[in-house]
C-alpha cells in the first residue's frame, strides 16, 4: 500500500481518529477478544456483527460498550492535542473525528477531555474503518478534493481508510517502531510534531 502524497500547504481539513490519537486509551482488546470468543486475528467489530444469535450480539455489544465507557472516564488528552486543534481552528482548517467507538462513549470522552471539532462520526453512522465511506462523506460535505483532507491516526485501519479514500495520512506512532510506518504519507511521534509541520509551512508561506 503506497500512501498518497501529502502537500501540507494544500490541506484544508484534518480528520482525526480518537483513541491514542487525540486522547489516551487503555482498551484491552486482547482481553475483549478472549471474553467474547473472537479469534486474535479477526476484527472484533466484524466478529460481533457476524454472530448468528441476536442475544449473543446484544451481549457482545454491551460488553464492548461497558469497556468503552470505562475507558472514556479514565482518558486524558495526548501531547499536543489542544495546541493542534487550536491552531487548526485559528487558521480556518476544518476538523472532524472518525472513530470506531460508539456514539455515547465518544461524546463522553470528548466532554471529559474538553475537545471540540466540527463533526464527529462514530460506528453507528457509517461502516467502521478501514471502510472509507465516512471520510469520503466528509470530503463531499466540505466540497474538498481528497488530496486536501488529511487523516490522522495511530493504527493500520486509519492508514487503510485514508488510502481507500485516496487521502494522505499521518501516523502518530508515539515513538514505537510499527510495521506499517511506510504506509503513511507522514509519520510523527506526537501531535506536536504534526503541528510543527503546519507551522514550518506557514513560516515559509509568509517569507
Amino acid at each position: 500500500m503506497t500512501p498518497f502524497p501529502l502537500n501540507i500547504e494544500s490541506i484544508k481539513a484534518v480528520i482525526f481518529d480518537l483513541d491514542n490519537t487525540l486522547v489516551s486509551s487503555d482498551m484491552d482488546f486482547n482481553g475483549l477478544r478472549h471474553q467474547l470468543g473472537c479469534p486474535p486475528t479477526e476484527d472484533l467489530l466484524t466478529f460481533v456483527e457476524q454472530l448468528e444469535h441476536p442475544n449473543q450480539r446484544e451481549h457482545a455489544h454491551n460488553v464492548i460498550f461497558d469497556h468503552e465507557i470505562s475507558d472514556a472516564e479514565h482518558s486524558h488528552p495526548l501531547l499536543g492535542c489542544h495546541e493542534l486543534l487550536t491552531y487548526l481552528k485559528s487558521n480556518h482548517i476544518k476538523t472532524a473525528i472518525v472513530t470506531r467507538n460508539c456514539q455515547i462513549a465518544t461524546q463522553r470522552k470528548l466532554q471529559h477531555n474538553n475537545i471540540e471539532v466540527e463533526l464527529v462520526i462514530t460506528r453507528e453512522c457509517y461502516p467502521p474503518k478501514p471502510d472509507p465511506l465516512a471520510l469520503q462523506m466528509l470530503a463531499k460535505e466540505w466540497r474538498l478534493m481528497p488530496r486536501e483532507v488529511l487523516y490522522v491516526g495511530d493504527f493500520i485501519y486509519d492508514l487503510q481508510a485514508a488510502y481507500n479514500a485516496k487521502m494522505p495520512s499521518c501516523l502518530i506512532h508515539h515513538g514505537k517502531q510499527l510495521s506499517f510506518h511506510q504506509s503513511a504519507s507522514l509519520a510523527v511521534a506526537e501531535l506536536l510534531d504534526l503541528l510543527e509541520h503546519f507551522n514550518v509551512n506557514r513560516v515559509i508561506e509568509n517569507n
